[in-house]
């Protein structure tokens, strides 16, 4: 079984799913309020320039201003390089941008957390064949196309299709393998003209303004992910089918008879159990089929995941059973990895393993595994410690990010003080109230739990409390206040 898209389109959000072999391997959520905003061109505004930091801030129109560096800012329109600060070193940012100038910039990462969008002034076009760059004259063929003769075969075409004087510069994407010269062509027009209709818009008007809208995501999916190994596309949305048909018929006509209309009363992720996997890839614990399973943590500066073998107690030896939970993890981690989306520094922490040539084996199967990763990546050898240091490219939020806030008890910390620690609190804070206020009575207004425990465990030393201030001390259990939570109440 090959490769399925599903796509689910309700009034104020669209997902798609991309299953192999019936698993769920990726999935997209575009929401219409908050739209993603790779790859959208705007015209901005430098609102403050950082020598120090060699950056500037640019205003696009969004919540927060976005950031742009020295090396993301294009040179000169006409190719040449800007020359350095002093005849030699890093180009000064001020020589390529100044306050209140506008500029126009590409987003490359969608806001992330608290930061703003990461930007760029070398603008690219995508289109299913070719991706585009404006005044950047170069020619590229997309390095996963193996095949030599193919690459040539490409490149040879490309150099064909190419005016003399064309000052754009194009590389060609991995779905342009076995793709006739006609397709490519028609391609380099279409995003030719697009570059034009840019510029136009880009004269004049309000700064700051969105210039250029990427895709929707029921289109971009299409454009972006479709392959030979598309075996069916199902959407749910009367609307979607008719566009994706459309866009299908100019752009892929050789996909267009395999997208479907899902017209069933069961709702379509349900038929194919992506709901439930989505869930569980908002789980930190992910369950190995052996009875292993790996722990993944996901933090502000990287993510790491440790490989455990649980139940699984093997059938051989110590050595096997390590060997063959590491083989399976390194298949479930890559699967996780374009699952949840994580990217940045990744490390994993494989259960050790004596023998060298399983150490390359688990490596090798890693790699292969990531392979089909859209997203770019880079595996490092096993270090010192016997850690698999890795970074993956992410552009977009985390499937958590986007799904999930963080708890608003614990803060997203994953803790919260147990009931005996605020226990102490409370003891402290009465002795602090008793030191500086008069008072006839008291009242601890505190979470069940807490409660309990001073009823229990802790009555001895609410009775010693009582004879410290002299007075009584009564108890209430509140129950929406959250366990760290309390309120000593002077009366």
């Amino acid at each position: 079984m090959g490769e399925e898209l599903l796509v689910n389109v309700t009034p104020r959000e669209t997902r798609a799913a991309l299953l192999e072999s019936g698993v769920l391997q990726e999935i997209f959520i575009e929401r219409e309020a908050r739209r993603g905003f790779l790859s959208n061109i705007y015209k901005g505004k430098v609102s403050r320039v950082l020598p120090g930091m060699q950056a500037a801030f640019i205003d696009i129109g969004l919540e927060r201003t976005g950031f742009l560096h020295a090396s993301d800012i294009m040179a000169n329109l006409d190719g040449e390089t800007t020359p350095p600060i002093n005849g030699n070193g890093p180009v000064d940012i001020r020589s390529l941008v100044s306050e209140g100038s506008p500029v126009l910039v590409q987003v490359v990462k969608d806001p992330l957390g608290t930061k703003g969008a990461r930007l760029t002034t070398s603008v690219t076009l995508p289109s299913r064949y070719l991706v585009m760059m404006p005044d950047k004259p170069t020619l590229g063929v997309s390095s996963r196309i193996d095949d030599i003769e193919e690459r040539e075969r490409l490149r040879s075409t490309m150099e064909l299709l190419l005016p003399a004087d064309c000052a754009h510069g194009f590389i060609v994407r991995t779905a342009a393998e076995g793709a006739p010269l006609e397709a490519l062509n028609a391609d380099m027009m279409f995003l030719t003209r697009l570059w034009e209709v840019i510029c136009r818009d880009a004269e004049g008007g309000a700064v700051p303004r969105l210039v250029h809208d990427d895709l929707p995501l029921t289109v971009r999916v299409l454009r972006d992910l479709v392959s030979a190994d598309i075996e069916r596309i199902r959407v749910d949305s009367d609307s979607a089918f008719v566009r994706m048909k459309k866009f299908a018929s100019m752009f892929l006509p050789d996909m267009e008879p395999i997208i479907e209309h899902y017209q069933s009363r069961r709702p379509i992720f349900d038929l194919y159990g992506v709901e439930d996997e989505i869930s569980k890839a908002l789980q930190r614990r992910v369950e190995l089929k052996s009875g292993g399973h790996i722990v993944v943590d996901q933090t502000e500066a990287m993510t790491t995941i440790d490989v455990n073998t649980g139940g699984f107690v093997g059938t051989r030896n110590l050595e096997d059973t390590i060997y063959r939970t590491n083989l399976e993890a390194a298949v479930a981690i890559a699967r996780q990895l374009r699952l949840r989306n994580l990217g940045g520094i990744i490390i994993i922490d494989f259960i050790d393993m004596v023998d060298a040539e399983h150490r390359e084996q688990v490596m090798a199967l890693l790699d292969r595994s990531m392979a089909q990763d859209h997203a770019r990546y880079q595996i490092l050898p096993v270090s010192n410690l016997g850690l698999v240091e890795m970074t993956r490219k992410r552009t977009r939020e985390s499937l958590e990010h986007v799904l999930c806030t963080p708890c608003p008890t614990c803060k997203g910390s994953g803790s919260v003080r147990t009931a005996e620690t605020v226990c102490y609190e409370i003891y402290r804070e009465i002795l602090r109230q008793h030191r500086q206020f008069t008072f006839d009575e008291l009242l601890i207004l505190a979470h069940e739990d807490v409660i309990e425990l001073f009823l229990d465990d802790e009555s001895a030393a609410l009775a010693e409390l009582e004879d410290i201030t002299s007075k009584p001390i009564r108890l209430q259990a509140e129950s929406l206040y959250k366990q760290h939570q309390f309120d000593v109440v002077l009366i």
